[in-house]
């Protein structure tokens, strides 16, 4: 049983659907708890059922007696959850139903957003909910050091890297030219880097590139999309920014992008809408934080710059549209490198490896 928050269909949620899908290829059956309404019900791909277990508040306990019900009743022999809400409610419920807790770490806790005291505050909250939990699941090595240097141990800890569902073979397409679609894809808020990228946009319109920005995704806030508009507005790219809201089928945004740009300032474990946007052929720009690095190798499956460093992202933007980097070769080294280590099966496989040693372990 995973226990998720629901509220959006953004990165952790669809590692969660798509480890529903692929689960059952190596013995495992899920079900979803879903603790906050919103995005996750309607948006899906996986039909595995989904129970409504909402909680009214951070600290509402009700919910675990809910999910303890339906984890006896449906006879599940494990509880997974995702987040510092879903972990808070994840292990009283795991302590009612008798039942062993698994927590997937999507991103680094501490730096989860812009306000220290929400950071500290979500941070204290996973620390004492996963008292007793029986294996951590970091996504990428980085976030494995992260939890040693936080006093987890070594033997409590395995990483399972992203991965998605390459969509078919990779597409047929020409070098882009003469004008550029630049892509970026995220719950837009500060700590994605938007205001970075915006202002690079400005940078290479003002050196006469034709190009374009096709922003695919929701604001965190509705001030913070005021902020973000009036900041393109003023730097005078407001009408070359197309902003298409959230939509469920990325991949048919990816076909419009000529490259996919993720200037994420901190706070990453390892994106989704890389690895996605490497199964469709699309090249990726990226800062170099946390596990971006570990997906990434400059030149070769993508391009690597400085967090918050506007005039580097600038030039590696233009270098690319000038052909210092081969566009074709790029991205069909990154559509390889996605089928090989960050499939939708070998993220499920891994993660069937730790249910396997905690379920069924060797005498």
């Amino acid at each position: 049983m995973h226990v998720i928050n629901g509220e959006f269909f953004s990165g952790a949620e669809r590692v969660q659907d798509v480890l529903a899908m692929r689960l059952p290829d190596y013995g495992y059956e899920v079900g979803f708890a879903c603790i906050k309404p919103g995005k996750f019900s309607a948006c899906r791909n996986s039909t595995v059922p989904i129970f409504e277990t909402f909680m009214k508040s951070k600290f509402d306990l009700k919910p675990a007696m809910q999910i303890a019900n339906i984890v006896k009743q449906g006879n599940y022999s494990l509880l997974h959850t995702h987040t510092p809400r879903a972990a808070l409610v994840g292990r009283v419920a795991a302590w009612l139903s008798d039942v062993p807790l698994v927590h997937h770490v999507h991103s680094p806790t501490t730096r989860d957003t812009e306000s220290i005291w929400r950071n500290r505050m979500n941070s204290i909250i996973e620390r004492l909910s996963l008292m007793g939990v029986k294996r951590l699941i970091p996504v990428s090595k980085s976030l494995e050091l992260y939890l040693k240097k936080h006093g987890w141990s070594a033997n409590c800890i395995s990483m399972v890297a992203n991965g998605v569902v390459t969509p078919g073979d990779l597409p047929i397409r020409q070098v882009p030219g003469p004008e550029w679609m630049i892509g970026s894809v995220a719950l837009f808020r500060p700590r994605k880097g938007t205001e970075v990228l915006i202002q690079a946009v400005a940078n290479l319109r003002q050196t006469g590139r034709t190009i374009r920005l096709r922003a695919v995704g929701p604001f965190e806030t509705m001030e913070y999309e005021r902020t973000i508009k009036e900041m393109a507005d003023r730097l005078g790219v407001g009408d070359v920014i197309d902003w298409v809201g959230f939509t469920q089928d990325v991949n048919a945004e990816f076909t419009k992008m000529d490259i996919l740009v993720l200037p994420s300032l901190f706070g990453e474990g390892m994106p989704m809408v890389i690895l996605e946007a490497m199964a469709t052929g699309v090249p990726v720009v990226a800062s170099d934080v946390e596990g971006i690095p570990e997906v990434l190798d400059h030149g070769k499956t993508g391009l690597i710059v400085p967090a918050g460093d506007v005039r580097q992202l600038t030039t590696v933007i233009a270098e690319l549209l000038d052909n210092k980097y081969d566009w074709r070769a790029m991205r069909e080294n990154a559509y390889r490198l996605q089928g090989a280590s960050f499939s939708d099966y070998s993220m499920a496989k891994g993660v069937a490896r730790v249910y396997d040693e905690i379920l069924h372990p060797a005498h």
